[in-house]
């Protein structure tokens, strides 16, 4: 069960910033935004629901951000260090301004925001003491450059027996009396398609000439496409496109309703269904000749049933290749050469049982992970394939699972009898256990590849309801199982294996050696999520797996008393292992904070040319400057990634090729889950890395996706017929 625990690891984010110089506790400087920490108190009282704020003064032409920073952006965020037994609400955002930048639309606050929240302090304050409040503050600041910054800031406010308000407690309490209130009329949101519909009575705003709807989520609407308004009947009706991860209907529509200027909350019910928005014409062409089939999209609600089914039934047949290809990966192959080695012994009948059993556990963890994807959407996270590799947890049990399989494949660790004990070993009864276990093994270390015509059924299923998910998902698992399922059943095809002797048992302990490069290259991807402090302790982990190994091994065949002390022993050493997994979870700001700079002492990989980090208002400073873009979207965990790097994008060919034709180089690095990279990657209907974009010299809106398996040629071709 441990691979397919392995599965619902939990997603981490990483955030770099600068900080701000500190003139006074409570205050903070940038050459763009000066904030100050500000209390409605002057002296406090226990008890007391103290109004606190974080005020941004931002110099012009600069902005924050909302909440919902809309295509692009982060919001500004506040971590709390209060007294004891005090609690701090959320942040009770005003309402933004809209921002358009070309293609990109953002909502966030110029010239000057105030961030207002709550504290509940305790009743046990002692009169004469003094309450200390701090607060961590991260924000990015954006023109046409973006800035992430942060402060901390701190206010020592004495305790009385009766609290007494600040100079500053009438701006305050003005700025909460003009938050948006909750909207005294009822509105409704349906979506019909792809289109999203905000109705309100008319009574409740007898003439409206502007209207604007701002989603708290992300995903919700297309923000940069402008809205609708017309009237039906005693409705008014506010029409817009839906974004990438529409409203469930039946669940809660919130966000600001702007009316002629007045901003009201709203909560609304969702009815009606979405479907996946169409990509532009350019995108589906460029799609379908990377190797997608443009029925990929799903069509508008009035479309038909018809049309309906071709797109999932493309979606299938492009998962079932994409299936069979992962089988060829360097994690994958390993597992499926040593499973195959099996049916050089036994019966045919035990062979096809064998075979049934390893594609049930390939079906059961890919819907295991379609399971995991769902309730991961449902809550509101934005994921793709691959998600898993985002968490430093993971990844680091996926490491050790590739040693202990290594030391197995040697002889060190008998975990499982015969030649099909890689996955016999995760069971403990029978050899029809462990080749379901294979299969779920053979899912979990496939799930860091993106094979050829994955791409577009992937970003299908992600956008669909859950049983279009689960099909495409099970398309994917029975074509990765097919080729040891047809082996299993076709013994025309087991005759053509060598015959048994010696050299399988050099062949398995040969395999070990993927498994222990596997393993290195996962430890390489834990130094970029987590710094010095995770490779220690993968590395120390894997000294203690290796001692347990080893202690129960050398015990096997002694004493009945030695064999107890060597079961304790090695019991011990996995508890110390275990032991090390609260230390890489306990800090994650500090192991993101180690990340940063281990990040440029590793580096992710031989830099093609000089490289940009890829961010959207950098490549669209670029495009509005008519100047080529190379966009590279990648994950130090994705396979297909490294190769591409290696074998096209770092050669003398295509970095001669960046420098002639004058070609900005950007990369966006994944691995640690960056929503403006998600953002993009489902622009082009794609959910998970490689992505390779190049934008012509002279704007416009064209974009050429390149194919997800490159060579030097493909990449040299296209930049000389678009850079001129």
């Amino acid at each position: 069960m441990l691979a397919v625990g392995l599965t619902a690891a939990v997603l981490t984010t990483f955030a770099t910033s600068a900080r701000a110089q500190a003139s006074a506790p409570d205050r903070a400087s940038t050459d763009e935004v000066r904030v100050r920490l500000i209390a409605a108190s002057s002296r406090v009282s226990p008890g007391q629901t103290l109004l606190l704020a974080l005020e941004q003064r931002i110099a012009p032409h600069w902005h924050t951000y909302w909440k919902n920073p809309g295509d692009s952006g982060q919001p500004t965020s506040i971590e709390w260090t209060l007294p004891a037994g005090a609690t701090a609400g959320e942040i009770l955002w005003p309402a933004p301004k809209r921002f358009d930048v070309g293609p990109i639309t953002n909502y966030g606050y110029e010239d000057q925001a105030l961030l207002l929240t709550e504290v509940h302090l305790p009743q046990d304050l002692t009169p004469g003491s003094m309450a200390t409040v701090k607060a961590d503050a991260t924000w990015l600041v954006c023109r046409e450059e973006c800035i992430p910054q942060q402060a901390t800031l701190t206010l020592a406010l004495p305790v009385g027996a009766v609290a007494v308000a600040s100079p500053e407690a009438a701006h305050l309490q003005a700025a909460r009396a003009a938050l948006p209130a909750k909207a005294p009329f009822p509105a409704t949101a349906r979506i019909d398609g792809q289109m999203l519909t905000v109705a309100w009575p008319v009574s409740g705003s007898s003439a409206v000439k502007q209207a604007l709807f701002l989603p708290a989520d992300w995903g919700r609407i297309q923000h940069a496409a402008k809205p609708e308004l017309d009237r039906q009947g005693e409705d008014w009706r506010l029409r817009m496109p839906v974004g990438e991860q529409p409203a469930p209907a039946g669940r809660s529509l919130d966000g600001l309703l702007l009316v002629d200027g007045t901003a009201w909350q709203v909560s609304m019910p969702v009815s009606g269904v979405a479907t996946v928005p169409a990509l532009p014409a350019r995108q589906a062409d460029a799609t379908a000749g990377a190797g997608a089939s443009p029925s990929q999209t799903s069509t508008p609600g009035d479309a038909g049933a018809d049309a309906a089914r071709v797109d999932l039934w493309a979606a299938m047949g492009l998962a079932l290749i994409g299936g069979l290809i992962l089988n060829l990966m360097p994690c994958v192959f390993p597992v499926l050469a040593i499973k195959a080695l099996g049916f050089l012994h036994g019966q045919p009948g035990e062979h096809r049982r064998q075979g049934l059993a390893y594609t049930a556990g390939v079906l059961v963890a890919f819907a295991a992970l379609a399971a995991v994807l769902l309730g991961l959407r449902g809550a509101g996270g934005s994921v793709g394939w691959g998600f898993q590799f985002h968490s430093p947890l993971f990844v680091m049990l996926l490491a050790w699972l590739m040693f202990v399989l290594g030391l197995s494949l040697i002889g060190m660790l008998q975990i499982g009898a015969g030649f099909a004990g890689v996955g016999q070993g995760l069971a403990s009864r029978s050899g029809l256990s462990g080749s379901f276990f294979t299969g779920v093994l053979a899912t979990v270390v496939a799930t860091p590849c993106t094979a050829p015509f994955m791409g577009a059924a992937m970003a299908y299923a992600l956008a669909q309801p859950a049983p279009q998910l689960f099909a495409v998902f099970l398309s994917l698992g029975l074509g990765l199982a097919l080729p040891y399922l047809a082996l299993s059943w076709w013994p025309a095809l087991q005759r053509r294996m060598p015959r048994p002797g010696a050299w399988m048992d050099v062949l398995k302990q040969g395999l070990a050696f993927p498994m222990f490069a596997a393993a290195i290259w996962l430890v390489w991807v834990l130094a970029q999520q987590a710094g010095p402090l995770g490779v220690l302790l993968a590395l120390v982990g894997m000294a203690l797996l290796a001692f347990a190994a080893w202690l129960r091994t050398v015990s096997r065949s002694a004493t009945l008393r030695m064999r107890w002390t060597g079961g304790v022993a090695a019991l011990a050493s996995l508890g110390a292992a275990a032991a090390l997994l609260p230390l890489l979870m306990g800090d994650e700001q500090a192991l993101s904070s180690n990340a940063g700079a281990a990040e440029a002492r590793v580096g992710a990989s031989p830099a093609a040319v000089s490289e940009e980090p890829y961010s959207p208002e950098r490549l669209a400073q670029l495009r509005a400057q008519g100047k080529p873009v190379f966009v590279n979207l990648t994950a130090s965990w994705c396979i297909t990634c490294l190769v591409n790097e290696r074998v096209a994008l770092s050669t003398g060919e295509v970095k001669s090729a960046f420098s002639t034709q004058g070609v900005t180089y950007m990369k966006g690095d994944w691995t640690r889950q960056d929503p403006r990279i998600t953002a993009l990657l489902k622009q082009h209907g794609r959910s998970g890395v490689p992505l390779y974009l190049f934008y012509p010299a002279g704007g416009g809106d064209g974009v050429q996706v390149l194919p997800q398996l490159l060579t030097p040629g493909i990449v040299t071709s296209v930049l000389r017929a678009g850079a001129s």
